[in-house]
């Protein structure tokens, strides 16, 4: 009997080979499976959610890629050194040392959007999820800067008397009220055969007549803004004066009285406290609005809230109209705890800049209020809006 110490035997080669061949077996049949699915699934992820508004958008796409280099980007360098000449060989102590540049980094969109979005933000007045018919009673042109990162907010007066496009065949409406655009272009209306029904409709009306150009819609309904509040929660505002939003007539909706002080917001108090404006007007009401958005992006970023983000957005995503895809959705809802408060910007044009005025409407058959403006100012204030020029954080109301 031999003194030496036993090797242990090696386990047999072919069971090597055989669960090497398992593996590759395997990964053959997840690469087909992924290759069979994966564009339906890329389909889904990057398709609109609702009718698609169909307008030239104003910013690249989401799959932004930086600029090529122009021939003037060479003229930001040295050019490599070349043979000087026998002349060159009498140099002098005070010659000057060549310059050299670095060349500038251009940011990066973060969250993997553009580097700008726009989109309409449209505060519906129907109390379901159908968005069949409905006037808008909030209008926002919203700038989302993805290489800051920063939002800023732009309130359009909803009773401007403007053009509306595309449906004069349709009882010969040719104008009316900002909000009424999209109402005629609710699909329950059947005036309006455009793309984007009522979103559709109010884009085409504020570009017609104020250049403003979006690449994107979000419409709440009541009762979704209602369900927005209760799945964070709730939330909190402090009022620094009482807010009255009691009747004023028998036609007044009552909206209830919030003393000031403390309060948590259900989303059926959110939503009254948002529409109250009888006793004051729509600035002030646009003020109550700003109020409670902040308050809204705070709970969200609450520790408690936070990680539930992508489940609220799915259980949600049916009961608000947008154009917006998955894939937007999700780089909105990454760019959200990036955004310092100074950066939540809400603004409007001054108050000074309306006077009221009466306006005879042919399918109202008489008079109604409606804020008289020159279009030409409201353009300027537009146009600088969507430049990125106006408004300066000094004297906008921010996000506390």
């Amino acid at each position: 009997m031999s003194d030496q110490p036993r090797i242990p035997e090696r386990a047999h080669p072919r069971k090597y080979h055989s669960a090497i061949i398992v593996i590759l077996i395997c990964l053959v049949i997840l690469t087909g499976l992924g290759l069979i699915f994966y564009p339906t699934l890329k389909q889904r992820w990057t398709a609109p959610l609702g009718p698609a508004l169909e307008m030239q958008t104003s910013t690249p796409a989401a799959d932004f890629e930086p600029p090529a280099a122009s021939p003037t980007d060479s003229l930001l360098t040295t050019p490599p050194p070349t043979d000087p000449g026998p002349a060159a060989s009498i140099s002098t102590s005070n010659a000057a040392a060549p310059v050299t540049t670095t060349p500038t980094i251009t940011p990066q969109p973060l969250c993997g959007g553009p580097p700008v979005m726009f989109v309409l933000a449209i505060g519906a007045d129907n109390g379901d999820y159908t968005y069949q018919y409905g006037l808008a009673d909030v209008v926002r042109i919203v700038r989302v800067d993805f290489v800051t990162p920063k939002l800023t907010a732009l309130s359009m007066p909803r009773d401007l008397w403007v053009e509306i496009p595309g449906i004069s065949d349709h009882y010969e409406i040719t104008h009316g009220k900002l909000n009424q655009a999209y109402f005629y272009g609710g699909p329950g209306m059947g005036y309006y055969d455009g793309p984007g029904f009522g979103p559709g409709l109010l884009a085409r009306t504020l570009q017609l007549n104020f250049g403003a150009q979006v690449d994107h819609y979000g419409a709440v309904s009541m009762q979704a803004f209602v369900d927005i509040i209760n799945a964070v929660g709730g939330i909190d505002i402090y009022l620094p004066t009482d807010v009255d939003g009691t009747p004023i007539d028998s036609k007044t909706e009552n909206m209830g009285y919030f003393t000031a002080g403390q309060h948590h917001f259900n989303g059926t108090q959110a939503l009254k406290f948002s529409r109250i404006r009888k006793r004051y007007n729509d600035f002030t009401r646009g003020d109550f609005q700003n109020m409670v958005l902040c308050a809204l992006r705070k709970k969200v970023l609450t520790p408690e809230v936070l990680p539930k983000v992508p489940k609220i957005i799915a259980s949600l995503q049916h009961s608000i109209l947008t154009d917006l895809s998955l894939e937007q959705l999700s780089q909105l809802a990454c760019l959200l705890p990036k955004l310092d408060t100074e950066n939540i910007i809400f603004t409007g044009m001054p108050q000074e800049t309306f006077k009221p005025g009466r306006v005879y409407s042919p399918q109202q058959k008489d008079w109604t209020y409606y804020l008289e403006v020159d279009n030409q100012v409201v353009r300027d204030y537009v146009s600088r809006f969507l430049s990125g020029e106006w408004p300066d954080q000094a004297g906008e109301p921010t996000c506390q």
